[in-house]
């Protein structure tokens, strides 16, 4: 190649060539893996998905590992000579996805989602950013929604504004279904059914209201799975997302949270709040792929209803 051939790569490009990747320019739509069978690895599947669980292969910055990402003609794909190590690790955090666009994390119980004016460092989202940033300096990580510092469970977040505006700003399209699991005090009095009130918030607190009182209003809806020792096993889907509302609704009911004490538990058996997000379907933003994420009931909630515990190890 000649010397004015080189100076007319762009400088991104140059830097990854001595960086020690190998790029492969992408001429029509295909899915990465079989593009990496077809261009990298000699048609072995085996190898192809040694590149991806070891993390050689990035795209626009990122690290790729999703063996379905959609390519398209114009992209770049990057293969490291080497394994990349940044692999995530975290004691209250798991990541369960990641792509060009997007993050989906299981949070545990106790760590902020994002930061508030007390506490900037220990949250979800710097953790994150921190992790992002090992492999692109420039990475961000942005939030599309949050949990409760009290709850854990399935959450995503975006890396770049464009997606993040783009599910927040049609956000009942984009989430197709979004269910927690809890354990109430009390024996459940129906099976099934929905709370309906207006919701204010106060700071630290909500108030719930039958009436419109200017508060906005809010919709839960409960399936009971299981009964015992004095608890209930709650299966709970939003239809919005307040502040705190599945907390003031099952209150709302006569059943508070156990170990919620903000709003009235008397119980704390496990010292923490037994609220869990286990499942998370939403439309990817960008591929338009359906995504579905689910994790089984923690057994420590299941443990919570004794030898009498008929409630179901997963949902349907």
């Amino acid at each position: 190649m000649s010397r004015r051939d080189n100076r007319q790569k762009p400088a991104w490009l140059i830097a990854r060539s001595r960086n020690q990747y190998t790029p492969y320019n992408v001429h029509e739509e295909a899915q990465l893996l079989e593009f990496l069978m077809s261009k990298v690895t000699n048609g072995s599947r085996t190898k192809a998905k040694y590149l991806l669980s070891n993390r050689c292969v990035e795209i626009d910055n990122n690290i790729v590992t999703q063996f379905d990402y959609p390519l398209h003609d114009g992209m770049v794909v990057f293969i490291s000579k080497k394994k990349n190590h940044h692999e995530f690790r975290h004691n209250q955090l798991k990541l369960l996805y990641e792509d060009a666009y997007l993050l989906v994390v299981q949070k545990k119980e106790g760590l902020l989602s994002v930061a508030t004016d007390t506490q900037k460092e220990r949250t979800a989202q710097h953790i994150l950013t921190e992790y992002v940033r090992r492999s692109n300096r420039n990475g961000r990580v942005l939030a599309v929604h949050r949990l409760d510092r009290a709850t854990s469970g399935i959450m995503m977040f975006a890396k770049d504004e464009k997606t993040q505006h783009t599910l927040r700003d049609d956000w009942h399209y984009f989430v197709t279904d979004r269910r927690y699991v809890a354990v109430v005090e009390g024996d459940m009095e129906k099976d099934q059914g929905q709370v309906r009130s207006y919701l204010t918030d106060h700071g630290l607190h909500v108030r719930s209201s039958q009436v419109d009182d200017g508060g906005k209003l809010s919709v839960t809806h409960y399936r009971v799975v299981g009964r015992g020792n004095g608890n209930s096993l709650v299966e709970l889907r939003l239809e919005t997302g307040r502040k705190n509302q599945i907390r003031v609704h099952m209150c709302d009911l006569g059943h508070p949270i156990v170990g919620d004490r903000r709003y009235n538990a008397q119980s704390d058996p496990l010292h923490r709040m037994c609220l869990h997000a286990f499942k998370l379907s939403f439309i990817h933003p960008v591929t338009r792929e359906q995504m579905n994420f689910e994790e089984e009931y923690p057994s420590r909630f299941k443990g919570l209803l004794g030898k009498h515990d008929n409630g179901k190890t997963e949902s349907k």
